[in-house]
């Protein structure tokens, strides 16, 4: 009976772990449905700006297996950064077989005057990826136009730390932050002056952009960036004092 007892207590453990861990990762892991188009030509060229602001997407380091997102996943910007596994579903006469990762680099607005059934595809409530070319090629035929999909978050894996664009002006730091692994969406950014007192926090001004009006002229600049997951990075001291605008300074990474 003591035995019995024993294997219950362990099955009973296991069943609440795999619950447990089910729990911990069903949002970030689990497979959702949406369909994917794609835009930017065969060469990607048209996915260069964007609303995430990272501007040259080859210079920064994303390549283009990029995707616009519609309003339901873009979060206002957001999102912009965070990662997606996706793969071809249900369509066997244009699907391919595999799946891709797609980083998150762009807005796909909405189109009122069309359903979201014929050409509206990225109106509310749709769960839309307007891929890069490229991108919409590794998983389903060019003709296909549309396809139906399955996709979930994934942790962003990237090469070296995270990057400091510092531009604007005096009293006016807006700093674009690029080359974020995990979570890869940044949620909040604080800034620190080596001859300030303490953190000050950043306002986002647009995409991945964030913003002082502290004069931080003259001293080195160390950051402090928390992405949606809650996880917090620093890297102390990655601009030196005599930084100029315009440069780009690399830092930690998750």
């Amino acid at each position: 009976m003591a035995a019995i007892a024993r294997f219950s207590s362990i099955c009973l453990l296991l069943f609440v772990f795999k619950l447990c861990f089910h729990g911990s990762f069903g949002d970030d892991g689990g497979w959702g449905d949406g369909h994917a188009t794609f835009y930017g030509g065969g060469d990607a060229s048209g996915t260069m700006g964007g609303a995430c602001g990272y501007g040259n997407l080859y210079s920064q380091g994303f390549g283009t297996n990029t995707a616009a997102l519609s309003t339901a996943l873009f979060n206002n910007g957001l999102s912009c950064g965070s990662c997606y596994e996706m793969r071809c579903n249900s369509d066997p006469k244009w699907c391919l077989p595999g799946s891709i990762i797609v980083t998150a680099t762009n807005f796909c607005p909405p189109n009122p005057g069309l359903s979201n059934d014929n050409g509206g595809w990225c109106n509310p409530p749709l769960q839309h990826f307007d891929l890069a070319e490229p991108a919409f090629l590794q998983i389903a035929q060019y003709k296909a136009g549309i396809v139906p999909i399955s996709f979930r978050r994934v942790s962003c894996v990237k090469k070296g730390g995270i990057r400091f664009t510092i531009n604007g002006h005096s009293y006016f730091n807006l700093v674009l932050v690029t080359n974020v692994g995990g979570a890869g969406d940044v949620h909040s950014v604080s800034i620190k002056g080596s001859k300030s007192n303490g953190w000050q926090p950043m306002s986002r001004n647009w995409g991945q952009n964030w913003q002082s009006n502290s004069y931080m002229d003259g001293q080195s600049l160390s950051f402090q960036v928390t992405t949606s997951d809650g996880k917090t990075m620093i890297s102390n001291n990655v601009a030196p004092s005599g930084w100029q605008f315009g440069q780009t300074f690399e830092g930690s990474q998750f």
